[in-house]
């Protein structure tokens, strides 16, 4: 069971200079988050977070899988995650985000990490994910051969090319 308070630091309270975090995030993290697109996986965390004069720097790593479906069959396929995280916390009037500078309530201490992190790993899942060959769903598979190739065999054979474009194709051909 994975409860977000886990991932709130209270910035005042931390009495080393070096603090060292460690965290296992799971299905049940995904689902407290709202609005998280990314529903399944099996991540570790691990990282620090540095004490400075004036300013707090956290540094994670981030290493495991998440589930997403395949570009191709659309089934479920484990995609693996490699991220880093490093930001700069510095207290502040006003909770802002400023690029990687992100300002807390000094009067409410508390940086949540929760969305930090789940953003990290979105951003390291690839805009494009499919199985590697041959572990596709093999029904989808051959649906989206048959209908890839009627489609651009199809085109080939019916279409004419217009009229107005033979004009433009001669005007290229005199050059």
């Amino acid at each position: 069971m994975c409860s977000l308070e886990q991932f709130k630091i209270d910035l005042k309270a931390l009495t080393e200079d070096v603090t060292s975090l460690e965290w296992e995030l799971d299905n049940h993290f995904f689902e407290q988050l709202d609005g998280a697109q990314l529903q399944q996986g099996s991540l570790h965390v691990s990282g620090t977070i540095r004490k400075s004069v004036g300013f707090y720097e956290l540094s994670l790593h981030v290493t495991g899988t998440v589930e997403v479906p395949c570009d191709r069959c659309l089934d479920p396929m484990d995609q693996p995650i490699d991220a880093d995280l490093r930001l700069v916390v510095k207290l502040g009037d006003t909770y802002t985000e400023d690029d990687d500078v992100i300002t807390v309530d000094e009067a409410r201490p508390v940086l949540d990490t929760a969305w930090f992190i789940y953003e990290s790993i979105a951003l390291a899942v690839p805009i494009r994910h499919v199985h590697q060959p041959g572990d596709c769903n093999v029904a989808m598979s051959e649906k989206l051969q048959e209908l890839s190739a009627a489609r651009s065999s199809d085109a080939d054979a019916t279409e004419e090319i217009d009229p107005r474009w033979n004009a433009l194709l001669k005007l290229k051909e005199k050059k």
